[in-house]
């Protein structure tokens, strides 16, 4: 809805598919010489996944542009290298216009693995806490943003516009922190996050560290319930070699160099792929549901 005008306005082909297929986005880019690829990250990982990747000449690709869901920086590292261009992350939303913050296309490799860039020229952004207070620098908040370009309300949904509307800003669910260079750092949906003893836990900053791990080829974080901390992390991975899957204990010594003992994942599920929603965005509802244990098996086992 937000794209299309541009491309009209710049007068671009298009291609149609009826249905999106990883063989088929990469033959078309080698045939018709793109320069550009456009993708959600679970699109590019089942792109990066296809056994004849290397066979398509992508040597036309200047730059990806990944939006709508979080980019690992695993991912962000192997799709540069193997498309051999840059990677601009760019967080924002339809209610925000299809406008908030950009990784810049010459971002060093901090900016461009671990952020989603800084804010766009013309767009306010204010981290607020939930009592809708500025939260303290460094720390996270929702990212709450204001520009001529973002929605007037949702259609016929006065109560509902009332609330991400609230005192003129967009209230966007989505927590983040700003770093010192002014760059937003992704934490992940506020109702994606669960309390483990007493303790958040942002399945998004677990999965940036874990999807680094040389044997994972994509992993999502999940609570389950668990009698005695309330909820833990359950890491679902898909390993690079089903043959030589890592394991928990793999990852929890891989991910304790940069995550608090708390933040660790204490149970694994090995998968071949992340199940994706129709916007081809993770499908964390079915994951939760298929970690539950069953009444009778510990909260921990898997």
């Amino acid at each position: 809805m937000t794209k299309l005008p541009w491309y009209l306005r710049l007068g671009t082909t298009t291609y149609l598919l009826d249905r999106w297929r990883a063989a088929d986005v990469l033959r078309l880019t080698s045939e018709h010489h793109m320069t550009t690829v456009g993708a959600v990250a679970p699109q590019l990982a089942l792109m990066l996944r296809d056994p004849d990747f290397d066979t398509y000449d992508l040597s036309s690709v200047r730059l990806i542009v990944a939006g709508a869901a979080f980019s690992p920086p695993g991912l962000v590292r192997e799709a540069r290298e193997r498309f051999g261009a840059a990677y601009s992350i760019r967080y924002s939303s339809t209610e925000s216009g299809g406008l908030c913050s950009a990784v810049a296309a010459d971002a060093d490799d901090e900016e461009a693995l671990n952020t989603v860039g800084r804010p766009r020229p013309g767009i306010e952004v204010e981290l607020r806490d939930p009592h809708d207070h500025p939260v303290a620098p460094g720390e996270v908040g929702e990212i709450c943003l204001r520009s001529p370009c973002m929605m007037r309300g949702y259609w016929r949904d006065p109560v509902a516009s009332a609330v991400s509307l609230k005192g003129g800003w967009l209230h966007t669910g989505d927590l983040a922190r700003f770093d010192e260079r002014g760059c937003l750092r992704m934490a992940g949906r506020a109702k994606e996050m669960f309390v483990r003893g007493g303790y958040n836990v942002y399945p998004a900053e677990v999965e940036a560290v874990l999807s680094s791990h040389p044997a994972v080829a994509s992993v999502a974080i999940v609570p389950r319930p668990d009698p005695v901390m309330g909820e833990i992390g359950v890491a679902v991975v898909v390993p690079r070699d089903r043959a030589a899957p890592p394991s928990l204990e793999e990852l929890q010594t891989f991910g304790r160099e940069r995550l608090a003992a708390f933040k660790l994942p204490e149970a694994l599920r090995l998968v071949d792929d992340l199940p994706l929603t129709a916007m081809q965005k993770v499908d964390r509802g079915r994951l939760a549901r298929d970690a539950a244990p069953p009444d009778s098996a510990p909260a921990t086992s898997e």
